[in-house]
Order: structure tokens, then C-alpha cells, then sequence
């Protein structure tokens, strides 16, 4: 398989609430050990899913929205995680700054820091 980094947005299959598997966008947030695998986070088109302060819209005035390649508006959801092997990653659509990713990382670790 070619080259995989975080800060990608792939294509790949993804647990729903409903428990049915799609395949859909999902932001490459960190290679994890022992074996390759991501922890990946979905996105969506239902921004008004967006949980203020956690999620992040990624939109036509972002200055990454065009290197992110999406279809349209789009919500990153942080809590939509899941771990997912490198054979399950599909088609490469683009990619978000490394300043969001920063940003995205440091807000998923303040999060999960016992308080």
C-alpha cells in the first residue's frame, strides 16, 4: 500500500450508531502500534450534529477546505472514533492542515486527561 499519514481524509467502511457498516469519510487522526492500524475519526454532512467546542466544520472559508477535497461542507466528529486497519484504508480524497490536526489532537487529549 502506498504512503498513509495522519492528517488524511480516506474512504473507509465505519461502524454507524445503527450498528451498519458504511463506507465514508474519515480523517486519519494517528498511526497506532503494534501494527499500522488508525485511529480514525468520521465526518459528516449534518453539521447541525456538531457538538460545540469538540467538533470542528471544516468549510468553503477554511483555508484547508480545498486541500480537504470534500463535496461539501463537512463536520469533523471526534467522537465518532474507531481503529481501523491499513487494508480497510481506500482512496486517499485529501487532507486537513497539520495546524487542525494539532488543534483536533490537543482538543481529543484534553478531553480523555482525567479531571
Amino acid at each position: 500500500m502506498h504512503s498513509v499519514n495522519a492528517g488524511e481524509i480516506r474512504l473507509s467502511p465505519l461502524r454507524q450508531a445503527d450498528g451498519l457498516i458504511k463506507t465514508r469519510p474519515v480523517l486519519l487522526l494517528r498511526s497506532a502500534p503494534p501494527f499500522g492500524d488508525f485511529i480514525a475519526c468520521g465526518l459528516s454532512t449534518q453539521l447541525q450534529q456538531e457538538v460545540q467546542g469538540f467538533d470542528e466544520i471544516i468549510g468553503l472559508g477554511d483555508a484547508d477546505y480545498a486541500m480537504a477535497r470534500l463535496r461539501q461542507p463537512s463536520l469533523i466528529r471526534l467522537a465518532f472514533l474507531g481503529s481501523v486497519p491499513r487494508r480497510d484504508l481506500h482512496g486517499k480524497l485529501g487532507s486537513i492542515s497539520d495546524s487542525r490536526l494539532t488543534r483536533l489532537l490537543t482538543k481529543l487529549t484534553d478531553f480523555l486527561r482525567p479531571r
